[in-house]
């Protein structure tokens, strides 16, 4: 017995040794000294070697933050939040505005998001203040459970470079490439309150630890928000990912109905793949152009930059087998359009025909503070499973789903303007394509993974 209690002490002290090595704790458990309170007026404390934030009635986001700032680390808490109408976050990377909100302060930066709601998004990567959404966790949905309401979860940021990374108990989350922020503060979240009755909600922290960087194992086919243009990270190329557009060759691409790329039309320029300005109608200027490759099944990913009132968009599954089709080719459409100047957006079928829609099909149901505004760059994303499911995302969130070949599919091919062409969109493999439309749009980041 004394043999087993001697040998229980040794291994506890090892692993607790082990844990310790290396890692600098921010927080020491009785006190907020490190730490100060910006923005907001919600209650910080510190109960049972935690600290704990309160929500209150008439406050905005409240953030309680390192006296320092720091660049590349990991970062390491326990987190625990007891309702599922609560929200909060961790800020790393972030700054303070004291003259903003009119003078009331902004928090600004990166936010590890601690979302219980039925959206499940905890691990996803926020820009406080700023920008908005980088990587909601519909991007990796297979994680959205791992965080437990009402239990302690484990939460890990892995800062290096402009790499960020998220894990939720143990799980990769999110893995975003950005450049906007090198280094910043830690914050602990207190979100706004909409309800009188949600006062007094808690969100518990503790174990607050900090280390210089040292990467976790991620494993492969996460998919990578990179804001970098035309760039793959080596963990995007280990997993299978390529360029289709190398940001300064049309290498990979032709002209429908040619043997080469357009000789007018197409500008590459400053990284960017542009269909010029043309009369508006359908491949009249240029043509659209594809891929010289086919594909099977993949996971699709491009960046997109409309002009107001440009339509365009993304086709796969081409064939080019069509008789008749001159320098347009016919496939599955996703929808590049300006929904609120070009009026396909109200032809069509319950909006079929807007942005990110399966065209003429399936309309993108779409939450308006998804949408980049006209001008600026949006993402799109298109994924085909080897069992013919395919999904469309817009901005990280999907906004339709359905099953290629399906009875379903195939009721509305039937109603659609595709109905006379045999078997539409059911072909085993086809060409990418981007579509000239007579409109001005700009492409870029164009990445493929074969599935």
């Amino acid at each position: 017995m004394r043999y087993a209690i001697t040998l229980a002490c040794l291994l506890a002290g090892s692993s607790l040794f082990a844990q310790s090595a290396g890692w600098t704790p921010l927080f020491d458990g009785k006190s907020l000294n490190g730490w100060k309170q910006v923005a907001g007026t919600a209650a910080y404390s510190v109960e049972d070697g935690a600290i704990v934030g309160t929500t209150v009635a008439g406050s905005g986001n409240s953030f309680l933050v390192t006296d320092r700032e720091f660049a590349d680390f990991v970062l390491e808490m326990d987190v625990r939040i007891e309702d599922t109408g609560s929200n909060s976050g961790v800020q790393v990377r972030s700054h303070f505005d004291p003259a903003g909100q009119d003078g009331k302060g902004l928090v600004y930066g990166y936010q590890y998001e601690i979302d219980p709601s039925s959206r499940r998004w905890t691990g996803g990567i926020y820009d406080e203040g700023r920008r908005g959404w980088l990587y909601p966790v519909s991007l990796n949905h297979s994680v959205q459970s791992a965080f437990k309401v009402g239990q302690w979860n484990q939460v890990r940021i892995e800062c290096a470079g402009p790499a960020i990374r998220t894990w939720v108990n143990g799980l990769a989350t999110a893995y975003l490439v950005d450049t906007m922020d090198k280094k910043g503060f830690i914050g602990l979240q207190v979100h706004a309150i909409n309800r009188a009755e949600q006062a007094g909600k808690k969100v518990y922290f503790k174990n607050i630890r900090i280390r210089k960087t040292q990467p976790g194992f991620f494993p492969p086919g996460v998919y990578v928000v990179d804001n970098i243009p035309n760039d793959l990270t080596d963990y995007e190329k280990k997993s299978g990912w390529r360029l289709l557009f190398d940001g300064s060759s049309s290498k990979g691409w032709i002209g429908v109905g040619r043997k080469e790329f357009p000789p007018h039309g197409w500008v590459i320029h400053n990284g960017i793949l542009m269909v010029e300005a043309g009369k508006g109608e359908m491949s009249t200027n240029a043509g659209d152009i594809v891929t010289t490759r086919q594909y099977k099944a993949f996971d699709l990913s491009f960046q997109f930059r409309l002009t107001p009132g440009a339509n365009s968009g993304v086709k796969y599954f081409v064939t080019l087998k069509e008789p008749n089709t001159g320098h347009a080719g016919i496939g599955l459409e996703y929808q590049l359009l300006d929904d609120s100047l070009h009026p396909d957006a109200k032809l069509g079928r319950n909006g079929d025909r807007t942005l990110a829609s399966l065209y003429d099909l399936i309309p993108a149901v779409k939450q308006p503070r998804f949408l980049h505004p006209v001008g600026e760059w949006n993402t799109g994303r298109i994924i085909v499973f080897p069992d013919n499911h395919v999904e469309h995302y817009l901005n990280g969130v999907k906004v339709l789903e359905y099953e290629r070949g399906s009875a379903d599919f195939r009721a509305l091919v039937a109603i659609s303007k595709y109905k006379i062409y045999p078997n539409f969109g059911e072909a085993p493999e086809g060409h990418i394509l981007l579509q000239d439309h007579g409109n001005e749009v700009s492409f870029r980041s164009i990445k493929i993974r074969e599935l």
